[in-house]
């Protein structure tokens, strides 16, 4: 009877040993400092990402304004890798105006100039046949200055898109945005096209 109420005595003391608890405090330490370790890298990365959605997002209006006033076109009357100057019709009540007219008044033909560096693309409103005045910042955050390139081109094939071979025979635009890749390798290209309309009526 003595051994038995022993034994059940001893049942009642069963548990973990220091041992095991240190090695389950340590690998519990080491679970949360892992933890710890993405929640603070996504936090330091969140703002890049968001930088880079934002770019896109605003690179993808930049360039469907570029294209829109592009097929309004009537003629191109420069065009380099880097520039492009046409003449097209505007919605202003005059050329490097904001004002926007009635909407009984009809649209006026106005010299657009679409010029972009290493990190920015302007835009500059004047008068037909004049490539100066304010220029506007369309967007920044590119890293190539090559955003156009046209047909008829300088190349033995008239569809490969190049450099112009004449600014006035240029009846097709294509536009390319370069941003920087946010994992720093590469880049992302936002790319869209246009036929000047009006220009393909004339001819």
């Amino acid at each position: 009877m003595m051994a038995r109420l022993r034994q059940h005595d001893r049942s009642g003391e069963l548990g973990m040993t220091l041992v095991e608890l240190l090695v389950a405090s340590m690998m519990s330490i080491v679970l949360l400092g892992a933890i710890s370790s993405m929640v603070v890298s996504a936090m330091q990365t969140q703002p890049k990402i968001s930088k880079s959605a934002q770019n896109v997002s605003s690179a993808r209006y930049v360039l469907e304004r570029m294209t829109r006033e592009l097929r309004n076109g009537v003629r191109v009357d420069q065009a380099t890798a880097s520039k492009i100057s046409f003449l097209t019709y505007v919605r202003h009540t005059s050329c490097g105006s904001t004002t926007l007219p009635s909407s009984a008044t009809p649209s006026i033909k106005c010299e657009v100039t679409y010029q972009c560096s290493t990190t920015t693309c302007t835009r500059t409103e004047a008068a037909a046949g004049v490539y100066t005045g304010t220029a506007r910042t369309l967007f920044t955050g590119i890293n190539s200055s090559s955003v156009f390139c046209f047909v008829p081109s300088a190349e033995a094939d008239p569809l490969t898109c190049g450099a112009a071979k004449a600014a006035s025979e240029v009846t097709y635009v294509k536009i390319q945005l370069r941003l920087p890749d946010s994992s720093g390798s590469g880049s992302l290209t936002i790319a869209d096209c246009a036929s000047l309309r009006n220009a393909i009526l004339l001819k």
